[in-house]
């Protein structure tokens, strides 16, 4: 009775397994999405070889950047288009779904990251442009601990040596 129940559990998730096996290479090798990782502001280039090799129209929706057409490229056979990702768009990932004829759908996902740094970077000190009052504090503290690590060093012991 117990291998039975162990013959179903495997029999289920090799059925489950073999069932996402379609959808993943539809979803990976149909759609080409450029760049991966994209910030607020990019463009982002969208390809698909899944539409009929005749077809010269497409449409696109990408849940941040919304709706954008698709047309035939320089490679034959490949439907091309490209969106913005507004400016203020949170990070996380986007999903992105293509419909051309003669009934052809598939989807992607892409990261949507946060924007780069601008400008010089605060590393405790102050920003780049800092006129140097932290250096000159942060050198008297060193001064001031050298000084009294010295005075610790060379004051007498309580045995008088």
């Amino acid at each position: 009775m117990r291998h039975t129940h162990m013959g179903a559990s495997i029999g289920l998730a090799l059925g489950a397994l073999v069932l996402q096996i379609p959808a993943a290479a539809a979803d990976d090798s149909d759609i080409r999405i450029d760049p991966g990782d994209a910030s607020p502001g990019s463009t982002v280039t969208v390809s698909t070889s899944a539409c009929d090799p005749d077809a010269d129209y497409g449409k696109g929706t990408s849940e941040a950047g919304g709706d954008f057409h698709l047309f035939g490229g320089d490679e034959e056979g490949v439907l091309t288009g490209e969106f913005q990702i507004p400016e203020g768009t949170e990070p996380g990932s986007d999903t992105i779904t293509l419909k051309c004829p003669p009934l052809t759908k598939v989807t992607g996902t892409y990261r949507i990251t946060g924007r780069p740094p601008e400008g010089s970077v605060d590393a405790g000190f102050g920003p780049a442009e800092d006129s140097g009052t932290g250096l000159a504090l942060g050198g008297g503290l060193l001064f001031t601990a050298a000084a009294g690590v010295v005075w610790l060093c060379r004051r007498p012991s309580a045995d008088g040596t």
